[in-house]
């Protein structure tokens, strides 16, 4: 795998090179399949002189690549090139053995993260708070029955008896986030639905812990 630094240039690079709305359009057409230089030049309307200035930019960054074709050997093909896309994406995949919520309460929303991250990911998960409650808010218990996400009814948990050195840790609660003494991996300032009691303040939150879990899980792997 590349050293964090070097791939770091290189993602900024090739955003940089998209950073043009013809080479961005480029790139939307070649999305859909592949493509010879004078097809592109008939599709955006561009002389070929030009049109080869902006294919070179996106060779040059590792976005484009030419094959021969097959048939008519003088014609070349333009094929996107699909990992290194997948770099603009997002930040590079990391090693967690084991992903720990923590909010304040430990009563809704580090048990609804941490449900809704085992059925997107096979990176163990566990939550935990700084002021654990008694129970589990009713209003978790209910929104994860109207959406069929398994919640455990356990006893909410102190993060010292859960969390150790090795835990990627995901803090959900503003208040959890600042007060906590050991760093955080990921904060998501997500409002505490138990202070409105309202369902919808628990679907909100759940939406947005949903979103959340979605955009985390790829970059996490298991180790």
């Amino acid at each position: 795998m590349e050293d964090e630094p070097i791939l770091l240039r290189s993602r900024a690079a090739r955003h940089a090179a998209l950073g043009d709305p013809v080479r961005l359009r480029i790139v939307d057409i070649l999305t859909i399949g592949d493509a010879s230089p004078s097809e592109l030049g008939t599709v955006l309307s561009m002389p070929s002189n030009l049109l080869a200035h902006h294919l070179r930019s996106l060779e040059h960054v590792g976005l484009v690549q030419r094959t021969r074709s097959e048939g008519d050997r003088r014609r070349s093909y333009l094929r996107l090139v699909p990992s290194a896309l997948e770099t603009l994406r997002c930040a590079p995949v990391r090693v967690a053995p084991r992903v720990v919520f923590v909010c304040t309460a430990n009563s809704a929303r580090s048990h609804l993260a941490a449900s809704l991250w085992r059925q997107s990911s096979t990176v163990p998960a566990a939550s935990a708070g700084t002021h654990p409650a008694a129970a589990i808010a009713p209003g978790a218990i209910a929104v994860a029955d109207r959406h069929g996400l398994p919640l455990p009814r356990v006893r909410p948990q102190h993060i010292a008896d859960v969390c150790n050195e090795s835990d990627f840790i995901v803090t959900v609660c503003d208040r959890a986030h600042e007060e906590l003494d050991i760093s955080a991996h990921a904060h998501w300032s997500v409002p505490d639905p138990v202070l409105h009691g309202s369902p919808e303040a628990f679907e909100n939150a759940m939406e947005e812990i949903d979103h959340r879990v979605h955009h985390l899980a790829p970059l996490l792997t298991p180790g």
